[in-house]
């Protein structure tokens, strides 16, 4: 189990669907570990993390927005099956893009299935910020970023701020 680098938003893979993963094997384990580990890591500890978010190019994501953490669900291709009317907006952010965040407006439940850590397909209900967490890392898998549902210019706005930022760091 290790920590994972995050690679920089301009990198084409954090804008490029991940491949879906076959079978749940001790490979694909072990990713989880590290991106558990990386997560955990992360400044103002992380609420998920999808893998493309550390190069590698795979469904997998993992989500706790647990207030006593240790309640990690290990998700490979994750589907949004159904999404509440009702919406929820959350300041979101992401080490991908360093130093910034933005509101996102994202349905306040949704019903996902995934392939989960046993290899069995799974069902599952999430509310609230497990809710926007999970949505958030199907977005990274699907090759696309929270600042892609800003506008243009306060998406420009914000990459150009968080590109300062990391200049900085």
């Amino acid at each position: 189990m290790a920590v994972r680098p995050f690679i920089r938003y301009d990198d084409k893979r954090l804008h490029t669907p991940a491949e879906p993963v076959e079978a749940i094997t001790e490979t694909v384990r072990m990713i989880w570990d590290d991106m558990i580990d990386t997560m955990e890591a992360m400044p103002g500890q992380g609420v998920g993390l999808a893998a493309p978010q550390i190069g590698i190019m795979m469904r997998l994501a993992i989500v706790d927005a647990s207030e006593a953490r240790g309640q990690v669900v290990r998700m490979a291709n994750p589907e949004v099956l159904h999404a509440s009317v009702q919406l929820l907006k959350h300041d979101e952010g992401s080490p991908n893009l360093p130093g910034v965040w933005a509101s996102v407006e994202r349905p306040r439940a949704v019903t996902v299935r995934f392939l989960n850590d046993q290899g069995e397909m799974e069902d599952r209900d999430f509310v609230g910020l497990w809710a926007t967490s999970v949505q958030h890392q199907i977005d990274h898998l699907n090759g696309k970023t929270y600042v892609d549902h800003l506008s243009a210019l306060k998406r420009k706005m914000l990459v150009a701020k968080s590109a300062k930022y990391a200049k900085k760091a």
